[in-house]
């Protein structure tokens, strides 16, 4: 699938800034127009202040100074999306493995689930969610000190495989003493089809999930999910070999 990046947040705001440039062209032009109508009609035997339109002047001055700045900055500001999005862009096509409690399943390919604790448990479970808040899978999960991994098949608790969507992952686990083990880190994979900008930061799309590129840990070559094995049915069909009956040889 082609990937399409949308740089709305860097485009927004160059819009602004020549925006403001064009309003400020404007109101100067404006200003020098009333100020050489008042020098002109201006009584030679009692001359205006300059003071005030001095002070407007470098008003002006001070503006236009601010708008220059943020035109550099939005000229930044596009490189560094521009750089980002190129790195970004090597990841379509990927598997990943990112930190979040969220995980997208395609209707084939397994999640690998990963999680960290920080002392070993008595009990500990990998609970699946749907995006309507229900519980379709609750299974038994490594309970060692440490990184750990378990896998999701995407199937629920009857065996049945699950719709393709957004499903949400929580560790529960319980230390010897009985008291719940709280705050536990986790990360999920998924297949990168493509990325996006939003408000100058760059997103990878996995699914419908827009994630983070700042929260990806790990990526690799993506891997074609499992396939299984055809089974031939034995329905006695005949292959056409004969068997020799035993027995004396007919005459």
């Amino acid at each position: 699938m082609t990937s399409d990046v949308t740089l709305t947040g860097a485009a927004q705001g160059v819009a602004n800034t020549q925006t403001q440039s064009i309003k400020l062209a404007e109101d100067f032009s404006q200003f020098l127009t009333l100020l050489t109508t008042q020098l002109q009609n201006q009584d030679p035997m009692n001359p205006m202040d300059s003071t005030e339109f001095t002070n407007q002047l470098v008003q002006f001055s001070q503006v236009e100074q601010a708008i220059n700045t943020n035109q550099k900055l939005d000229d930044l500001l596009s490189l560094q999306l521009g750089s980002i999005s190129s790195v970004a862009l090597g990841y379509v096509g990927m598997d990943v493995t990112y930190t979040s409690a969220e995980m997208n399943w395609d209707g084939a390919k397994p999640v690998d689930i990963f999680y960290n604790l920080e002392s070993g448990a008595k009990v500990a479970k990998a609970n699946i969610y749907n995006e309507a808040g229900d519980l379709i899978r609750s299974m038994e999960a490594p309970k060692a000190a440490g990184p750990q991994q378990t896998t999701w098949d995407g199937k629920d608790d009857d065996g049945n495989v699950v719709p393709e969507g957004t499903y949400t992952l929580k560790i529960d686990a319980v230390d010897n003493d009985d008291k719940p083990i709280t705050e536990i880190a986790t990360a999920v994979s998924g297949n990168v089809r493509g990325i996006e900008s939003q408000n100058g930061v760059i997103f990878l799309l996995i699914g419908q999930r827009a994630v983070a590129l700042n929260t990806v840990i790990q990526a690799k070559t993506a891997t074609a999910a499992p396939e299984t094995p055809p089974t031939t049915p034995d329905d006695g069909t005949d292959t056409g070999e004969t068997e020799e009956p035993d027995g004396e040889d007919s005459a």
